[in-house]
């Protein structure tokens, strides 16, 4: 973690173990600023374009940690954090968890982390190598497969949460919220997503993309890089942004200042 480098993370500048108490402490960076929903006050959203903004922050953040297998697993507005400048950071890692890859010899054998080979999602692409078992984020933002107890493709449930944060920025609630914790997994699996009749189309259909209850059909977050809604005005996504490793990223950014003196070591390739 401490090798991560982005704009739109919350980085970690040290981890202390204290042996006397069993117990280790990240220390973060600081962040002046607030959520991006504070899931109080009036009702109503934020309005599209500050949710846009926010989410382009989020998936930018989002893909880098996916390219570096590292799962989530809480993304929410509570965890969601705006700057003063208006830059968002993802934070919050307690629970996040790194996936393994082992590439053997010359093939594209995969292992992972917490990986039973006994089960699978059905129809999910084979290639990703991000399943997992454990499932510890917040109730309300959690994904319909991993309310079903079954293994689950870490990145895929991620992107929900995506979903289910920009459906708060938007409306100002929750899209399935139950009294209890058996009746909100039970509207996150069965009950249909419902939109306002007046929502923006394109707004609409990404909506409907992130929080699509098959894993399998969800949008990706490399689809919503280049969403209509999500390019608005602003073009889309700037791809050393999100899919790259750290020494990309610092190549991207060289050029697209026009800079091309080196800065440091290359960590990852």
């Amino acid at each position: 973690m401490k090798m991560l480098d982005h704009p739109n993370i919350v980085n970690l500048v040290e981890v202390i173990d204290d042996p006397n108490t069993d117990h280790f402490y990240m220390v973060l960076e600081y962040v002046d600023g607030k959520r991006v929903w504070e899931g109080s006050g009036p009702p109503g959203g934020i309005g599209e374009d500050t949710a846009r903004m926010y989410l382009r922050d989020i998936v930018s953040g989002l893909m880098y940690l996916h390219a570096h297998n590292i799962v989530h697993g809480d993304i929410k507005p509570d965890n969601v954090l705006v700057t003063r400048s208006g830059t968002v950071k993802i934070g919050d890692f307690s629970i996040s968890q790194v996936v393994e890859v082992m590439k053997l010899l010359h093939g594209r054998l995969h292992a992972t982390l917490l990986l039973d080979h006994r089960t699978h999602l059905a129809n999910y692409d084979k290639d990703d190598n991000d399943e997992l078992r454990r499932s510890p984020g917040t109730p309300v933002f959690t994904a319909p497969e991993c309310c079903l107890g079954v293994i689950y493709h870490g990145k895929a449930a991620d992107t929900w949460a995506v979903g289910v944060t920009l459906y708060c920025m938007i409306l100002g609630q929750y899209p399935f919220l139950g009294e209890t914790l058996h009746d909100t997994y039970d509207k996150i699996v069965n009950n249909p997503l419902v939109l306002p009749d007046e929502m923006n189309a394109e707004l609409k259909d990404l909506l409907e993309g992130l929080l699509c209850k098959d894993p399998a059909l969800r949008i990706t977050l490399d689809a919503v890089t280049n969403h209509t809604w999500v390019i608005g005005d602003d073009g889309p996504i700037p791809e050393y942004l999100c899919w790259c490793k750290r020494s990309s990223m610092q190549k991207g950014r060289e050029a697209s200042d026009g800079s091309n003196d080196s800065t440091g070591i290359n960590l990852t390739e």
